[in-house]
């Protein structure tokens, strides 16, 4: 195992072969399930991190995708994986150009931004959700990767499609950020922030 400079074990780099293809839900899905597979590190010191809001816009900097990293890329929702040991937590983003992992105060910083400096429509939620919750009940029949006609926007990944025991397709339920319903946790931007930052 590899070692960072927080002084928390990584992740074996091979894990990350696969992320310049697929949706971020399914990369975090899968590096969850082979955290759990390889038995290796606590499954429990992981999230997955939804980030959304009602309107389906959310401004992330640092991002691959971005002509120019210091501009904001608006995703409808994207996905991290959090890892939280003792009072230190890191953010895995496997679409950001941060160091990976990255120490959550530096993700806050440069990459999530204030919501200070936004239009309230900007505003980011998140839904964070024990990796192992994450594990047993995301579902993903991929028909949202597909064009009107039915053809795939992007190749999917080379894997069946993520079942759970009970749906083929329960996506939406993730992304949506109604305090009241789904899996985990909903959070607005101060509380996110306040949970995960160290207090050293």
């Amino acid at each position: 195992m590899l070692q960072n400079n927080h002084g928390l074990k990584q992740v074996r780099v091979f894990i990350f072969s696969f992320e310049q293809h697929w949706t971020s839900e399914e990369n975090v899905w899968k590096l969850c399930e082979q955290i759990r597979d390889e038995k290796e590190q606590n499954l429990s010191e992981y999230y997955s991190v939804f980030i959304s809001n009602d309107k389906r816009q959310v401004p992330l900097w640092m991002q691959k995708s971005a002509k120019d990293p210091l501009a904001p890329v608006v995703w409808d929702y994207h996905v991290l994986l959090l890892r939280r040991v003792n009072d230190k937590c890191l953010i895995y983003d496997l679409d950001s150009i941060l160091p990976f992992p990255c120490p959550f105060e530096q993700y806050i910083q440069q990459a999530i931004q204030n919501d200070r400096q936004l239009k309230k429509h900007f505003h980011r939620k998140f839904r964070v959700i024990p990796a192992e919750i994450f594990l047993s009940t995301f579902a993903s029949d991929r028909s949202h990767m597909k064009k009107p006609n039915g053809d795939w926007v992007k190749p999917p990944p080379p894997y069946s499609p993520i079942r759970s025991e009970e749906s083929t397709m329960n996506l939406q339920e993730f992304i949506d950020m109604s305090q009241s319903e789904g899996e985990g946790q909903v959070m607005d931007y101060k509380t996110f922030v306040k949970n995960f930052t160290s207090t050293d």
